[in-house]
């Protein structure tokens, strides 16, 4: 609770107290200077890096996973039809698909798990410590103190999705050649214009975590154990990922959040198909504004007395 503290201290110090101005409203500066107080608490806590530092280990064992099985002379995986962590039979000819693969592995859990607790944490936290009060002093209100915590969470998002498509591809540039590659669809692409899809698939799945951005942020303001707001959101993450996965409720699963997600592995195919890309964005960007919406209801009608 120390951090979150010190991050409500830092915040504050970045604003200026309440007084004769206290009613008017912050100036661009002003938002700007605590966004900026915002994103290097977060990102300087101790548990966002053990997070981040999880996340670029997946790539580190999967590759070495696949390097040992090559070495053995097993196979690395029968040919596929690409969605997800059918990727891996192309890893041991391209390192680059290593990226594709860390991807699609961390995707169904690791990646929203880690937003689900940042998200979770981020107003019920400062609850908890006593500390949201204080930040509501600040000539923010609420509804910017709200869309910051959301903005920093998205950049966690980004970050958190580069992480993993970094270490994959370092690892697989250590561990396995690279060069031009061949798509889903059967055609080669060069080396440049394969790393130009990686980074269009990292994008892809950083923008796929806005519900859940969304969703977390929700949870975080209708309690103040900031423990309870990540456990409910992570459980949820789980529910809905099972549900999912229910032959029964195919009426249902285009509306979860989680349905589209490996639905970037279209970005490999040559042309590109859009149709499952474009549904996802659309759902992601429906669950960031009624998550949004019923964040900011509830947050801006809340009672703070701690």
């Amino acid at each position: 609770m120390s951090q979150v503290d010190a991050g409500a201290g830092e915040a504050a110090a970045a604003a200026p107290t309440a007084g004769p101005g206290a009613g008017r409203a912050p100036s661009p500066l002003w938002t700007f200077g605590f966004l900026r107080s915002e994103l290097v608490t977060t990102f300087r806590r101790w548990r966002t890096l053990a997070l981040l530092g999880v996340l670029a280990a997946v790539p580190v064992l999967v590759g070495i996973a696949v390097r040992i099985e090559t070495r053995d002379g097993s196979s690395a995986g029968g040919g596929g039809g690409g969605e997800g962590p059918a990727f891996i039979a192309q890893i041991t000819n391209n390192g680059l698909f290593l990226v594709f693969t860390a991807l699609a592995a961390t995707l169904p859990f690791f990646l929203p798990m880690a937003i689900g607790v940042v998200a979770g944490d981020a107003v019920a936290g400062e609850a908890n410590a006593g500390t949201l009060r204080y930040l509501l002093v600040a000539p923010a209100g609420r509804t910017r103190l709200l869309l910051t915590k959301y903005a920093t969470t998205m950049a966690f998002c980004l970050v958190a999705t580069l992480v993993v498509a970094v270490s994959a591809l370092a690892v697989g540039a250590l561990l396995f050649p690279l060069g031009d590659l061949t798509t889903i669809s059967g055609t080669r692409i060069s080396f440049a214009e394969g790393l130009a899809r990686a980074l269009l698939i990292a994008l892809v799945v950083a923008a796929s975590l806005i519900g859940v951005a969304a969703l977390g942020l929700f949870v975080s303001t209708l309690t103040n154990s900031g423990i309870a707001a990540m456990a409910t959101t992570v459980g949820l993450l789980i529910t809905v990922q099972i549900l999912d996965q229910i032959p029964q409720l195919h009426a249902l699963q285009p509306y979860f959040f989680s349905h589209y997600w490996l639905s970037f592995a279209d970005l490999m195919r040559d042309p590109v198909y859009w149709d499952d890309l474009v549904k996802n964005l659309g759902l992601q960007a429906l669950y960031a504004v009624v998550f949004g919406s019923a964040a900011w209801a509830r947050f801006t009608t809340k009672d703070i007395t701690a």
